[in-house]
């Protein structure tokens, strides 16, 4: 026979439970942050996280300390944030790569965006082609020129395949009936950098922040930004939709933690990082690096996320990808 008190007993267990977890709700953070930020370091998604969590800390009573953790196409670092304990103190960042390559191609054992909890997007970055000062090609109209006269000979640097960079690639030689010789890099655009810089690319497709070193020095060239909004920053690049096509791509960053974290918490971060991304600080930074502020909250982010994959999805199924 169990005690006559038994239930009564684990009616107070359980009340004490969830009292003690609204007093740590309340009390968030009891101790450092930790940001993975699942790229090398030195890229933009690094630069962007660093930036505003830096700004961020200082609304919060704790640090806010980052760690790159790159590999497996940002799962490698997604998966130890997937299995942290879920209460707010260890957070991660998604880009394109993250919601669509990987989910799309299931390629790691595991990871699944239902395992994470959304709680803002930061930026979003346009897609552009860059041209080298090797290559002698000065504009757009140029670009595509050259393609047609050489077919599979104009060399075009982007991110692997499946990415938003390559797939702006091939609906580009659709859309205009020319043949790009298409070479993939993995890893961040530093690569595609250095090949425009040698001379080994004609042009690449990445953001014009990635490229903001090579074209400050006159290395490399903006010749169109895949996007419809004049880039304020890079404001002699002109828009995609101003040649009168249609072809908008490009990467985000994304605040996640773990799925299960409480909502308390999560309310505490969205807050205290729309502040920082509120402050002047951080809107002056993001000019000088050519990135678009375009903040949505957890509950919009959510939403977002999930018509971004079925667009995507049904232009990959199209394309045969």
């Amino acid at each position: 026979m169990y005690p006559k008190n038994l239930n009564s007993k684990i009616v107070l267990a359980l009340g004490a439970s969830i009292l003690g977890t609204s007093v740590a709700a309340a009390d968030f953070p009891t101790r450092d942050i930790r940001l993975i930020i699942p790229h090398s370091a030195g890229g933009g998604a690094d630069a962007i996280s660093r930036k505003i969590s830096n700004i961020a800390e200082q609304e919060l009573p704790k640090s806010i300390y980052a760690e790159n953790i790159a590999g497996a196409v940002t799962a490698s670092g997604l998966i130890q944030m997937i299995n942290a304990r879920p209460d707010g103190h260890t957070l991660s960042v998604l880009t394109y790569d993250s919601v669509i390559t990987l989910p799309r191609g299931q390629m790691v054992p595991g990871y699944s965006l239902d395992k994470m909890a959304p709680i803002a997007r930061i930026t979003s970055e346009a897609d552009a082609i860059v041209v080298s000062k090797l290559s002698g090609i000065n504009s757009f109209e140029e670009l595509i020129e050259a393609a047609k006269a050489k077919p599979g000979e104009v060399r075009v640097g982007v991110a692997p395949k499946g990415s938003g960079p390559y797939l702006s690639a091939i609906q580009l030689e659709q859309l205009l009936d020319v043949d790009f010789n298409v070479i993939t890099y993995p890893g961040t655009s530093a690569a595609e950098a250095e090949a425009l810089l040698s001379g080994e690319l004609d042009a690449a497709i990445s953001s014009l922040g990635d490229f903001s070193g090579i074209i400050d020095s006159g290395d490399a060239k903006g010749v169109v930004e895949l996007s419809s909004v004049q880039n304020q920053t890079y404001t002699d690049v002109p828009t995609i939709s101003a040649k009168g096509l249609d072809l908008e791509t490009g990467s985000f960053i994304i605040l996640v933690a773990p799925d299960g974290t409480p909502e308390e918490a999560i309310a505490t971060l969205e807050t205290t990082f729309k502040t920082a991304y509120d402050s002047a600080e951080f809107q002056d930074w993001l000019k000088q690096v050519g990135v678009t502020p375009d903040w949505l909250g957890s509950d919009e982010v959510t939403t977002w996320m999930g018509e971004l994959q079925d667009n995507t999805f049904k232009m990959m199924d199209e394309l045969n990808l």
